[in-house]
């Protein structure tokens, strides 16, 4: 049963560019402008009215947008719930700019060791997020840790949250990994490590998405049955603004929004491509959280059941269903 109709999530492209070269991530690779001030203010009067309850300025490296502040406080003022999830390699620098205007900070963290992070991200960028987080409580910021989940690291989930997220007191927020395109991960989650995962989710301080493990267990979206809305339940966003449908990755489709994006979301073409969230072939084992996640909030079935624990917890540990008063 359908409990939602209207979309609630925003995955903003502010530009593709990063300075970090994830192995598990094809998005750097890609040349990419900056958005403009005027395209987001427009676009973000259309996403109001479409029902848009969340916008996620995400990238590449959304801190390289030097007018990110401004978009943020521009969302906020209209009232969205914001998130960025960065490397941290800027936070330090622009904290003081970005102070209050994001009501989700998820600093990117996978590895309590820091050659095996940096090794992983490309960059020496460990030691920027311990110093983020130093700065962000020193600003009365209340940052997450997320930790994004591989085969080879699920061993070290301890040592993050035990050395780093609860002396600080921080959320650490279990993200599964996922393959996409011709970007490879490694080996997929074992049951093992899904039964681990699952054990953490009941911890204090930790966010895992029950319904992801629900998933992964099912063998992933099956296009004659969908679990995915992402066409229905996410808008995606470019740097060149375009609406990208159905999701950033597949991308099959590339619409220039043009000041229109109301009208261009609710047309006859996007929505007979949204009618086929979750039925493509490339659909078929999908796991992808960006996608997920507000899927398994809008329909009644066993994923809303399994990921309601766990979105009660994180609205109550960070306070953000205050924001929806905004």
């Amino acid at each position: 049963m359908r409990l939602r109709k209207k979309p609630v999530l925003c995955n903003y492209y502010v530009t593709y560019r990063c300075n970090a070269r994830c192995g598990f991530c094809d998005i750097w690779e890609r040349p990419s402008p900056y958005i403009t001030l005027e395209n987001a203010h427009k676009n973000m009067q259309d996403l109001k009215r479409l029902g848009v309850k969340v916008i996620d300025f995400t990238g590449g490296e959304p801190l390289l947008h030097r007018q990110l502040p401004e978009l943020l406080e521009m969302a906020q003022s209209m009232g969205f719930i914001t998130t960025v999830t960065t490397n941290g390699l800027l936070y330090p620098k622009q904290a003081e700019k970005l102070k209050g205007k994001i009501d989700m900070l998820h600093l990117s963290l996978d590895s309590p060791n820091k050659e095996e992070h940096d090794k992983g991200r490309g960059v020496a960028c460990y030691d920027f997020v311990m110093e983020s987080i130093k700065v962000a409580k020193s600003l009365g910021e209340r940052p997450d840790i997320l930790f994004t989940v591989f085969e080879h690291n699920v061993e070290q989930i301890a040592q993050v949250y035990e050395e780093i997220c609860l002396p600080n007191q921080l959320v650490l927020i279990l993200n599964p990994v996922f393959d996409y395109n011709e970007v490879e991960t490694g080996l997929q989650l074992s049951a093992q490590s899904l039964k681990a995962l699952k054990h953490w989710s009941r911890k204090k301080y930790v966010y895992l998405n029950e319904g992801f493990i629900a998933l992964r267990q099912d063998g992933g979206n099956h296009t004659d049955r969908p679990v995915c809305k992402a066409g229905s339940t996410t808008l995606v966003i470019s740097p060149e603004n375009q609406l990208v449908l159905p999701c950033y990755h597949l991308g099959l489709e590339e619409v220039p929004i043009e000041d229109n994006l109301y009208n261009l979301y609710r047309s006859e073409k996007v929505q007979r491509l949204v009618a086929l969230e979750g039925r493509l072939p490339e659909c078929e084992g999908c796991v992808i959280n960006c996608y997920m996640q507000p899927s398994f909030a809008v329909e009644l079935n066993k994923y809303w059941w399994k990921a309601l624990p766990s979105t009660l917890k994180y609205n109550y540990l960070k306070g953000t269903w205050k924001a929806m008063l905004r």
